[in-house]
């Protein structure tokens, strides 16, 4: 598989790496062997970093992470914290971070977490010295090997890369959100820090694989969070309406080159974007996983390809998202 250095971590990792928000919650119910067939079918695919989160599940998703990695040297895995607690700017102290960086080491059984990523807190938390400081005291600790954010806008991005420290951000880019190639893509290459691509199919629009009656179970995001009622709408659909989005995959399958699966191209246009380290799929089946690592090794799409993206971004999204994140 196609590799890069993982920003400030200096760690190399895979191009397409796997996202494990749906081996917790939010997606469906997911049994604990088919949780295990997803990460074993990604990581004999080359897959070598996964992102999970110590509020998948409520812990779920990083046990099952921790328990396959015990068997598996080498792999970087990275996690999040700062969502146990209401969002207020007076959560995110050095305390707390100990208290979460606890619970995460004993879910994933480590005593040094590789990558611990601020998990879309407010605002405000970015511009923080405090928190930066309390971070810096983590790495010292020796409780975590480097930091990052994972952000919701590309101001807070930027604010992060400014950061002496930040190793890595993670932000939504997807065929569907084009606004980090403006400014945050450029920033991250310049400072050295790593860019994590999360969402990348748009949660599944992208895989080609819905339609107008497509339905989706109650306990799954896609359903209760079409408008932002449990957390940012962008994290659904990448804050797409469902008909918008459905049009604009229809107006780039043309683009998909033969032999290509709709997601594959769409992964493989995030992977062609200077300053992406890696990108995170979901995956709800071990085919699934091989066929998203397959997109690592398809050639770097062409220049037409890549305008078709840009065009059908232009008409159908950007007069919708583009300003509100």
């Amino acid at each position: 598989m196609e590799t890069a250095i993982l920003g400030r971590t200096g760690r190399t990792v895979g191009k397409v790496g796997l996202g494990a928000w749906q081996l917790g919650a939010d997606w469906g119910e997911v049994a604990e062997d088919d949780a295990y067939a997803v990460l074993g079918a990604a990581v004999d695919s080359g897959v070598t970093f996964i992102d999970t989160a110590d509020v998948y599940g409520d812990g779920r998703s990083e046990q099952f992470v921790g328990r396959f990695v015990q068997d598996r040297p080498g792999l970087t895995v990275a996690t999040k914290m700062g969502r146990r607690v209401p969002q207020e700017v007076s959560a995110y102290t050095l305390d707390n971070f100990r208290r979460w960086n606890d619970r995460s080491r004993q879910n994933l059984g480590v005593d040094t977490l590789d990558l611990v990523q601020l998990h879309c807190p407010p605002t405000p938390v970015y511009s923080s010295d405090a928190v930066y400081d309390a971070l810096d005291t983590l790495v010292a600790e020796k409780r975590i090997a480097a930091y990052g954010v994972s952000v919701e806008t590309c101001d807070e991005a930027l604010t992060a890369i400014a950061r002496p420290n930040v190793a890595t951000v993670q932000i939504i880019l997807n065929a569907l959100r084009l606004k980090p190639l403006e400014r945050v893509l450029p920033a991250a290459q310049a400072a050295g820090v790593g860019i994590i691509a999360r969402v990348p199919l748009a949660s599944g629009l992208l895989s080609g694989r819905y339609d107008e009656h497509t339905t989706f179970a109650a306990n799954d995001h896609r359903n209760f969070n079409r408008h932002g009622e449990a957390f940012d709408v962008g994290e659904t659909f990448s804050g797409v309406p469902f008909e918008v989005g459905l049009e604009a995959v229809r107006r780039l399958r043309s683009l998909v080159p033969a032999g290509a699966t709709m997601a594959q191209f769409a992964l493989r246009w995030i992977i062609d974007q200077p300053g992406v380290s890696v990108v995170i799929p979901g995956a709800r089946s071990p085919e699934q996983a091989k066929a998203n690592a397959t997109a690592a090794g398809l050639a770097p799409l062409s220049a037409e390809a890549k305008q078709g993206v840009t065009e059908v971004y232009d008409e159908l999204i950007r007069p919708l998202v583009h300003n509100r994140w």
